[in-house]
């Protein structure tokens, strides 16, 4: 089992969307009421606003250099991400020109019936008084159509701002959107705001939240984290997306940050290392990693990190003392398998049409030495 990837045009099941060559393509009944029910995510905001560098940094690992060359977009771009039955939707992004809210150019009610997510990206170091009126104006819309919509709002380009200015941008934002809203009686409507950049991981993780709410198994996948976290002495344990970098799953501790970035740099090097090695073995079938693969990376902090492969795209990154480490190697692999023994439960209810969040186990009490209950994971 292998990390690399094949050329960018299908990289790990990310479908590259041919543009539209017609606005008015978007409003056919194949575009809007087929792809497999597959949960819709609509990426929009002002020409130049960073869509396009969002996609392809994060879905077709694109440098973030290497945007600087893309061009404007003019016309509608569908991505097909299929990287598992946990990481399955759609990425619709809408070119800045577009009137999302003209309905001689597209069917709003259409697409917005048909979505899940809808992303607005805001340019931060930009004048960003136009975008915030056309924000309230699509979500508006949007939400009177399709009342289920997650409404996030990423606030881009932050990557030149201090942190004050930063703290400063995303108040004055939130303060102005909320304004905007109140004063169209539309209280009822919730906005989730991130600051955003390509050239650090806070794009990913911004991502990963979204993501997440798309996932009906997230619960399930959360309480299983949390058991394997609590029993084997871990201090901090994600389910990546190796892909994309998204973690679609984390135990219930706070993220933080720093944390994050150390496992997406661990999930690079996991990679880069097996495309080195991959190309030993490039006429044969053998594959240089498998379902025994791992790595263990030692800080100079005393942590300890660790990475084992859940299934072809998933893989479990944890942070753990190294102390901790030394004394229950054994109990952290054994507790291992039975985490992705269950992962491969959830993924076995897990159907296209299936909307369920069937637990695969309930953890019940916690005696110490004792298998826990439906896990067949052992407490410390």
């Amino acid at each position: 089992m292998s990390f690399t990837a094949s050329n960018e045009d299908n990289f790990g099941g990310v479908s590259v969307g041919t543009p539209q060559n017609d606005p008015n393509d978007f409003m056919s009944s194949q575009d809007i009421g087929t792809s497999e029910m597959k949960p819709r995510i609509l990426l929009t905001g002002r020409q130049r606003s960073g869509k396009t560098a969002i996609s392809r940094v994060v879905f077709h690992k694109m440098t973030p250099n290497e945007t600087l060359f893309l061009q404007s977009t003019s016309k509608l771009v569908k991505d097909s991400i299929n990287h598992s039955s946990f990481v399955r939707f759609e990425v619709w992004e809408f070119p800045g020109q577009i009137d999302l809210l003209d309905a001689n150019v597209i069917d709003a009610e259409g697409i917005f019936s048909g979505c899940n997510a809808l992303i607005y990206i805001i340019d931060s170091q930009d004048d960003y008084s136009e975008s915030l009126d056309i924000m309230r104006a699509v979500v508006i819309r949007a939400y009177n159509v399709n009342p289920s919509i997650n409404f996030e709002v990423f606030i881009h380009k932050v990557d030149g701002l201090n942190d004050d200015h930063k703290i400063e941008i995303q108040r004055d934002i939130y303060q102005r959107a909320y304004d905007r809203l109140n004063a169209d009686d539309q209280s009822n409507i919730t906005l989730s705001f991130s600051l955003t950049s390509i050239y650090d991981h806070s794009i990913f993780e911004a991502f990963s939240k979204v993501v997440q709410k798309l996932i009906p198994q997230l619960a399930t996948l959360e309480q299983m984290l949390s058991i394997l976290v609590s029993n084997s002495g871990i201090e901090k344990a994600f389910l990546f997306d190796v892909v994309s970098k998204i973690y679609i799953a984390t135990d219930s501790a706070i993220v933080d940050m720093q944390t994050y970035e150390l496992c997406c740099d661990m999930i690079d090097v996991v990679i880069d290392m097996s495309g080195i090695y991959s190309q030993l073995k490039e006429d044969t079938a053998v594959q240089p990693y498998d379902s025994q693969s791992s790595s263990v990376i030692k800080l100079t902090n005393g942590s300890v990190m660790v990475l084992k492969e859940v299934n072809k795209y998933l893989a479990l990154v944890c942070l753990i003392r190294e102390e901790h480490y030394q004394s229950r190697a054994p109990l952290i692999d054994y507790n291992f398998i039975c985490f992705r023994d269950g992962i491969q439960k959830v993924f076995s209810a897990s159907v296209p049409n299936s909307r369920r969040r069937t637990p695969p186990c309930s953890p019940g009490s916690v005696h110490v030495g004792s298998p826990l209950r439906g896990t067949g994971m052992i407490a410390n």
